[in-house]
């Protein structure tokens, strides 16, 4: 492992050779866009309640208001906050590689639509996504117009869940995959393969906490793919990889991108 603080021409080259990169990311690139990490101090109305007391079935059978509520407010905020130069970069990234053939995939575990916005096509969304919506008795899916809030407001009080269109009695729920809920299946093998099939794979933003998705860069580690990590701080997955970065997506993925559009 080799702990850096800048892209060196080592970092350069990789990227330049490689015709398939797989690219793992997480929270800190949306926090990068002002995205509040899940574990970050909650604020107003949530500030009785950690992340994970409003991220499990459990918490939405007690309370199915006030979580409801929560993720809508955290959609909207979101809707606020615009990609950065990270997502910027892997999305230029991106298409400069399809016109040649090669591919850029990206595999995330934000729920958010970042990537997206800055003009990347997404793989799989490891963690659901905020803005998707399903019953969560008979699980059909639901579209829901945007939230009306200030995402920079917290609401003052919880607003109540809507009713299921299709059965009696389900309420809607957000399209996320909660503590204690398998991630969706198709999805987690469509990134397995990216990963197995790349030559390079770049894991950003991730603390490696979070299983199963922390175990996908195990894969490339096993086929002796080169790791580069791109995180300001040192996190479970660092001492797997060849290369880490210390900085930010903002700053690096520009960088590294630097003449491969």
């Amino acid at each position: 492992m080799q702990v850096l603080h800048d892209i060196t021409e080592d970092i350069r080259a990789l990227a330049h050779r490689a015709r398939h990169v797989a690219v793992l990311s997480g929270a800190g690139i949306s926090a990068e866009s002002g995205v509040p990490t899940f574990r970050e101090v909650q604020a107003g109305l949530w500030e009785r309640f950690s992340a994970e007391d409003l991220a499990t079935a459990e918490a939405f059978a007690c309370n199915p208001d006030l979580v409801w509520t929560w993720y809508r407010w955290r959609q909207a905020l979101i809707q606020q906050v615009q990609p950065n130069p990270g997502h910027l970069s892997l999305a230029a990234w991106q298409r400069a590689l399809n016109r040649r053939g090669g591919s850029v995939t990206i595999v995330t575990q934000n729920v958010d639509d970042l990537h997206e916005r800055a003009g990347a096509e997404v793989l799989a969304h490891l963690h659901g996504s905020i803005s998707a919506y399903r019953c969560v008795d008979c699980g059909e899916p639901h579209e829901l117009p945007r939230p009306d809030y200030d995402g920079f407001q917290s609401p003052p009080e919880p607003d109540p869940t809507p009713p299921c269109e299709h059965c009696e009695n389900g309420l809607l729920r957000p399209g996320v995959v909660w503590f204690g809920e398998m991630l969706p299946v198709e999805a987690f093998e469509a990134a397995a393969e990216a990963i197995r099939r790349a030559d390079l794979v770049l894991v950003v933003g991730t603390s490696g906490i979070v299983q199963p998705a922390a175990s996908l860069p195990l894969l490339a580690l096993e086929r002796g793919t080169p790791l580069v990590e791109v995180n300001p701080e040192e996190t479970e997955l660092s001492e797997l990889m060849d290369y880490c970065v210390r900085g930010t997506s903002g700053q690096m993925l520009p960088a590294l991108t630097s003449g491969l559009s």
